[in-house]
Formats: structure tokens, C-alpha cells, sequence
């Protein structure tokens, strides 16, 4: 789920003292972006959500998370919204952000 390779490439280019701060602004711009889903019940907005968290989570190495956000950004773009499965792709984000948190020490050492 976690491309540790890209996550390593991005702590060395912002350095190891920054990397904390862009994983914070990471998550909370993600959650923010989750949050303006979630009210977006007509889905009007999606294809602009789904093309922000994807180029966020493929900075960041969530790599399906960010695989299944093209997907659905192709789905909105397509006017195909209804298709996209956003409580599935919400599901891998958890999953992924878990992941992250829990195995980031042991992978970035």
C-alpha cells in the first residue's frame, strides 16, 4: 500500500527536520479534503477532490490509495460519478494511513 522508496525519496528532499511537518500538512489537507466529500452528496465536486487527494497520496507514497483516486477522477471526468465506490477508496485511505503511522519508524531508519 505504502511506496517507502518515494516516502524516503521526499524526507530526503524536504530533509529530515521538515518531513514531520509535510506528513502533518499531508494528513490534515487530506482530511479536509475527505471532510468537503462527504458534504458533496451530489457528487459535484468530485473529479477536483479525487485529482487533489490523488497527487497528494502519490507524493507521500499511498500508492493504492492514490492509483484509486485516478480511477475515480477519470470516472467524474467521464460523468461516471455514481460509479465511483468513494466509501471503498475512503476505506483504503484508512488502511494506508494506518499503515503509514504504524511502520514509518521501522521504514525510514
Amino acid at each position: 500500500m505504502i511506496d517507502w522508496s518515494r516516502v524516503r525519496q521526499l524526507r530526503d528532499e524536504v530533509g529530515a527536520s521538515e518531513f514531520e511537518e509535510v506528513v502533518q500538512i499531508f494528513l490534515d489537507e487530506v482530511q479536509e479534503t475527505i471532510d468537503r466529500l462527504h458534504q458533496d452528496t451530489a457528487r459535484l465536486e468530485l473529479e477536483q477532490n479525487m485529482h487533489f487527494l490523488k497527487g497528494s497520496a502519490l507524493s507521500l507514497g499511498f500508492d493504492r490509495f492514490s492509483k484509486l483516486c485516478q480511477d475515480a477522477e477519470r470516472n467524474a471526468a467521464a460523468g461516471k460519478a455514481s460509479d465511483v465506490d468513494l466509501p471503498a477508496i475512503l476505506t483504503v485511505y484508512d488502511t494506508s494511513k494506518a499503515e503509514f503511522l504504524t511502520e514509518k519508524s521501522e521504514n525510514l531508519s
